[in-house]
């Protein structure tokens, strides 16, 4: 079995990579970098190329239980790094990354290849890095030597930036990041790191020259357009802290109206015409972004912004009823989130998420594509945008499946006794027949037989002469030219002719035999060794049965009791399960409630400040006369009763 070049190349990319779809394990190319001339892998054991055959099906679980089986069977002995590499990689699919850290670690303890101790550590890092834990993740990544490809090695500095920024160590990753000098779509993401570790450490002027570099950058993808927003809209920002709206007006005004940094750019934008002094530049983008979805922070914030910017400009009647309407949309907003926390703990949310997106096996590259029917779907963006929620739903789809797997586990176990009892059954009725016809044979007189057989075969031999090896026909000849001997045996002169022509024609019979002799000596020994064989395999297999007839009742009842302990285990690893369900489901809740609390809690905080603006702008009106501009006169009517 030869593997094509395209699944050649798919197994060199470990799945620990999870970060592409695209990406699969790699249970031969951790050692080596793909090439299209390299030879082509051979498959030897057909159990390890049953566990690869489920893996390209997308069918993790079983590729990877089949694989375990087979490997506990001694079944892919000319695979045996290669199968743990790929078990490790498929269990770390699954966020198992202590068990393919242990994995890991014991290939390279026996002494693996510097490239497969590289990127075994190098992936176990980075999916530790996805899942949060940071210093097993530094831990995995200090293993890592110099034996990485160029571009994992560019990789590995993107993950050891992210490691020390998540520290707050942003000095270290300036230092680190500024020897990145490549040209792989990965530089883009060290040099974003960079700009912005440079203004988390104290040196916003060099950091925003390097977010402007990519701020300006040509972008074929949508990636590196989205890449392009997210450092103009840190440039933003960052001269805005730095109390240089100007810039930070032409820093925002660079970001994608449509893309998905808008709506914290139209924020920005409405906040640096704010700080030039020119709040009626702020209006047009906070007005846009006032009409895009309320769930999003930015567009409530708006929802405020647009009265401050008319009290900026002395509309108090506008600023009056445009707080009145912010107050308004942040209760409908709040009523909203009570509506989608009470979906949420009814259960109903997750399990319309497993409904809609399908794909048990998945393991770690599956991914939400359909939402189901939410009360307010909007609220729905916020809570899948997790990596929290995201991380902890995989882990409650893995147990809900692991749930199903164990009930169809338990539903074989009585089709197992089924066939146990029916293989008993069958043992029973039919070995009084097998053994009747296995006592009609005499296998002593069959080898007596053979023995003298044997003993004329050496007589014939022995002789030479090719007589005992003779066919029918020849003996028959035989036969005659004996009785025609006995016939012309008188001297009479007349028969003379016809002795003569005995004479030549026993001549040639006895020249015929003996040339068959070494044919016939050859095919009857031949033969006399195939019928030892079949008296020897005959002889064995009477011995089996008569093994059998003992052990098989034993080994039915060894099934029995297997049958019959797994039962309770399934009982209690099912309980487990169910109750691990529960906590996970009780878990994810809690973290998408936590989330739309958050925003229940951001919607009071500014309904409050609405409120406070909205209750000076009253007590403004109260207090203006007649003589007032005529827009405080507005604000004091639209105060009236």
């Amino acid at each position: 079995m030869r593997l094509s070049p395209r699944h050649r190349l798919t197994l060199r990319r470990l799945a620990a990579v999870l970060w592409a779809a695209q990406a699969v394990f790699s249970a031969t190319a951790l050692a080596a970098a793909s090439s299209a001339s390299e030879p082509a892998h051979e498959i030897k054991d057909p159990h390890y190329g049953d566990a690869l055959f489920h893996f390209f099906q997308d069918h993790y679980f079983t590729s990877v239980t089949n694989l375990m089986v087979s490997q506990h069977f001694d079944r892919v002995a000319h695979h045996t790094e290669e199968a743990e590499v790929l078990r490790g990689g498929l269990l770390l699919s699954y966020g198992l990354e202590r068990e393919a850290g242990q994995i890991f670690s014991q290939l390279i303890a026996q002494g693996a290849a510097p490239p497969v101790r590289d990127r075994a550590w190098f992936y176990l890092a980075k999916i530790r890095f996805q899942r949060g834990y940071l210093a097993p993740a530094q831990e995995a990544l200090s293993h890592v030597g110099d034996q990485l490809s160029p571009e994992l090695q560019e990789d590995r500095v993107l993950l050891q930036s992210n490691l020390l920024m998540a520290r707050a160590d942003y000095a270290s990753a300036v230092r680190l990041l500024e020897g990145v000098d490549g040209k792989l779509q990965s530089a883009r993401y060290a040099r974003f790191n960079l700009g912005v570790a440079l203004i988390k450490s104290g040196d916003p002027s060099r950091g925003m020259a390097v977010l402007n570099e990519l701020g300006l950058a040509t972008a074929g993808t949508e990636e590196l357009r989205s890449l392009r927003d997210r450092a103009d809209l840190a440039l933003g920002f960052a001269a805005l802290s730095e109390q240089q709206p100007q810039a930070a007006r032409t820093y925002f005004e660079r970001v994608r109206l449509q893309g998905l940094q808008s709506n914290k750019a139209l924020l920005g934008l409405g906040w640096a015409a704010q700080a030039l002094h020119q709040p009626e530049l702020a209006l047009g983008p906070w007005t846009e972004l006032a009409q895009r979805e309320v769930s999003d922070s930015a567009a409530l914030e708006a929802q405020i912004a647009i009265p401050f910017a008319y009290t900026e400009l002395g509309a108090h009647g506008q600023a009056l009823a445009h707080y009145q309407k912010a107050i308004a949309t942040f209760t409908r907003e709040s009523s909203a989130l009570d509506e989608s926390i009470a979906a949420i703990r009814s259960g109903t949310l997750l399990d319309a998420l497993l409904a809609r997106n399908p794909g048990a096996e998945m393991g770690w590259f599956w991914q939400m594509r359909e939402l189901p029917e939410f009360p307010h779907a909007n609220h729905l963006a916020q809570l899948l945008a997790q990596h929290e929620f995201q991380e902890a739903f995989k882990n409650y789809r893995d147990l809900r499946y692991l749930e199903k797997n164990l009930d169809d586990w338990r539903d074989k176990l009585s089709v197992f006794d089924d066939m146990l009892e029916t293989r008993r059954k069958a043992f029973a009725l039919r070995l009084p027949q097998v053994r009747a016809r296995a006592s009609e044979i005499d296998l002593s007189a069959l080898r007596t037989r053979r023995a003298a057989v044997v003993a004329e075969v050496a007589q014939g031999e022995e002789a030479a002469d090719g007589v005992a090896f003779a066919d029918a026909k020849q003996l028959e000849l035989l036969a005659r030219v004996a009785s025609v001997r006995a016939v012309v045996a008188d001297s009479d002169p007349e028969l003379l002719p016809a002795r003569e022509r005995l004479r030549l024609a026993a001549g040639a019979l006895n020249w015929q035999l003996a040339q068959d002799f070494p044919q016939r000596l050859w095919a009857a020994n031949k033969e006399l060794q195939a019928i030892a064989d079949q008296l020897e395999q005959a002889h064995r297999s009477d011995a089996a049965l008569a093994q059998a007839q003992r052990d098989e009742p034993l080994r039915f009842e060894a099934f029995a009791r297997r049958i019959a302990a797994l039962d309770p285990l399934l009982q209690s690893l099912t309980a487990r399960l169910a109750a691990l369900s529960q906590q996970q489901q009780v878990a994810l809740q809690e973290i998408a409630v936590d989330e739309l609390v958050r925003q229940k809690e951001r919607l009071a905080g500014y309904s409050t400040q609405a409120r406070f603006a909205l209750a000076q702008l009253y007590d403004r009106a109260n207090e203006q006369t007649p003589e007032q501009p005529q827009g405080k006169q507005d604000a004091q009517h639209a105060a009236k009763p």
